[in-house]
């Protein structure tokens, strides 16, 4: 078992040090005690580990990647057995994309195929797994301060203080919008069908939930800042009629299960990963090196890849070169920024194009959906880029 929170500072000797242990920094704790390196996860809350909310409205949709990076460490949420509780994991079995003037874009997997466009998952069901393998890994001590190491990755998220205190420049730049998120009951089960409306400069979601047929989804709703406000304010029936206004009653009549939350969007990006420290070297990964739209559904998979690809790096390093040593971990910093910058550049482009009132420009998107619906190359290409998988 792991070590308790107030123990081990002064008297145990550490390879990494992981601040912040959130789903980013947990999978890499996992991810290097499998390489036999002795690392401190460093939780601000005191060393107990994400604490459950019960109002937490919160999924993730993981690619394939992310699922096979939480599968080899054995913390993919498996699905319950029938009957005895909720499925906390839905396949996606395809996707439907309408613009806001007839467009259409849909993705499908193979009618024979076992695998899926993509996961959602339940955020407490993963935090519980994760949590439950670092308890019984004995590579991993949960503690509530930072012990010198030679290498320090920060993992805090976009409001880094670790980050800010090493003087890495945090370039952001602010949506005029805010993302609500909330779960719907509906009358209609969803099939497995992710659903997405571009519509007047809005971007709403319907995620499946429950298994391939159940009757709940996940909302994530991308709107200007005081209509996001405003909308939000409303009492249950009001909302949900807003929502089906939107979503053109897609699953039939809904009712909202739980709160409604809300946070800004920004398109943001470090100027640089890494960073001395007077022990050895900080880099950044995950939210605390990134962010990026959700438009895409791709925010916790790139933070995954960042952990995949520092993982890695450490793993095929020259037996002469030290965890910390600034040539090794440079070619982290290389790998990632060219990706990381690839998906924002992408999710950028789509919301400036879909919240582009002209309508000239709304009749072009339109058509290049319905153009790349038809191009069965061009639409495989897409979803083989939208799963982490590289050829």
């Amino acid at each position: 078992m792991s070590a308790s929170p107030s123990s081990a500072t002064g008297r145990r000797r550490y390879d990494v040090t992981i601040r912040g242990s959130g789903i980013v920094g947990q999978t890499l704790a996992l991810m290097l005690a499998r390489d036999r390196l002795r690392v401190a996860l460093v939780d601000p809350r005191g060393g107990h580990g994400a604490q459950e909310r019960p109002d937490d409205v919160r999924a993730y949709a993981l690619n394939t990647a992310s699922r096979e990076l939480l599968q080899s460490l054995r913390c993919w949420p498996e699905a319950e057995p029938a009957g005895t509780g909720p499925c906390v994991v839905t396949a996606v079995k395809a996707m439907q994309v309408h613009g806001d003037d007839g467009g259409q874009l849909g993705f499908q997997t193979a009618a024979q195929a076992n695998d899926a466009l993509t996961w959602i998952v339940d955020v407490p069901a993963l935090e519980r797994r994760l949590a439950e393998a670092i308890g019984f890994q004995s590579g991993i001590d949960r503690l509530a301060e930072a012990p010198a190491s030679a290498l320090t990755v920060v993992c805090e998220g976009k409001r880094s203080q670790t980050r800010q205190a090493l003087g890495i420049e945090f370039d952001s730049r602010p949506y005029p919008h805010q993302a609500l998120a909330a779960r719907l009951r509906c009358e209609q089960a969803h099939g497995g069908v992710a659903r997405q409306w571009f519509c007047e400069g809005q971007i709403l979601a319907l995620l499946p939930l429950e298994g391939e047929q159940g009757h709940a989804v996940a909302l994530v709703w991308s709107l200007p800042t005081d209509l996001a406000q405003a909308t939000r304010g409303l009492d249950a029936d009001r909302f949900v009629e807003a929502v089906q206004a939107r979503c053109q009653q897609a699953l039939g009549a809904m009712t909202l299960e739980g709160p409604v939350q809300a946070w800004p969007l920004e398109l943001a990006r470090a100027r640089r990963w890494l960073a001395r420290t007077p022990q050895g070297v900080a880099v950044l990964a995950g939210d605390a090196a990134h962010a990026m739209h959700p438009l895409a559904g791709q925010g916790l998979n790139v933070g995954l890849a960042d952990v995949a690809e520092l993982a890695r790096v450490l793993h095929e390093r020259e037996y002469w070169r030290e965890l910390g040593d600034m040539r090794l971990l440079r070619r982290y910093e290389r790998a990632r920024q060219a990706d990381v910058h690839a998906m924002g550049w992408l999710t950028d482009s789509l919301f400036n194009l879909f919240g582009h009132h002209d309508s000239r420009v709304q009749a072009l998107r339109n058509w290049g959906m319905t153009r790349v619906d038809h191009l069965g190359r061009l639409k495989h290409w897409l979803a083989r880029q939208a799963s982490g998988v590289r050829a």
